[in-house]
């Protein structure tokens, strides 16, 4: 069964972490949610919008596992949480080392931005916040969800059911995937 490792840090997008976390749980995919806490204690976390979000663990204690990938939600403060926190760019920079995913969307895709991981792919998200980073070397586009190599990035909350089924696909194959939209009816309202 493969493995997620999902951030949750205070003023994150709800609507992405939750839809990020619930459809790879509908795929049986392991999950794991963990706060930017120290030590062992983890606290609630608050999102965007003030949806309470309890993580299952600290970094500090998710850091000590194996997982085949690290997803990042998005949303202000969230995404400059992550960005400010050496543990997550050690995380990514680790998972892209081993050739393992790193995907994230909105405004997290700074943080793969500054952590390196951009350099000769191609990204997106959310407008306006990898596009003023002066990257030369990454191509942005406008689409919903880009994949490159074990890259991957999406726009925003709009596009973050799109994002965990590319992500199911990549992790479970293109059946569970199917299965999952089917079960959410993403195929029926998508046409």
């Amino acid at each position: 069964m493969a493995s997620v490792l999902v951030p949750i840090a205070e003023g994150c997008e709800e609507l992405e972490a939750i839809t990020i976390v619930d459809l790879l749980r509908r795929a049986a995919i392991d999950v794991t949610t963990a706060s930017l806490d120290r030590g062992d204690k983890v606290r609630p976390v608050t999102a965007s919008r003030g949806v309470v979000i309890i993580p299952d663990t600290t970094l500090d204690n998710a850091m000590s596992r194996s997982f085949d990938m690290i997803v990042l939600p998005g949303g202000l403060p969230g995404a400059d949480h992550l960005d400010n926190d050496p543990r997550v760019h050690q995380l990514l920079t680790t998972m892209a080392s081993a050739d393992k995913y790193t995907a994230a969307i909105c405004a997290a895709p700074k943080v793969l931005a500054n952590a390196r991981l951009l350099e000769g792919k191609s990204a997106t998200s959310y407008p306006g916040f990898i596009e003023k980073m002066d990257l030369n070397n990454t191509r942005v586009t406008d689409e919903a969800v880009v994949q490159d190599g074990k890259v991957i990035t999406s726009r925003g909350p709009g596009t973050a059911m799109e994002f965990a089924l590319t992500l199911i696909r990549i992790l479970a194959g293109k059946e569970k995937r199917e299965e999952v939209a089917a079960g959410l009816l993403f195929n029926t309202v998508a046409k």
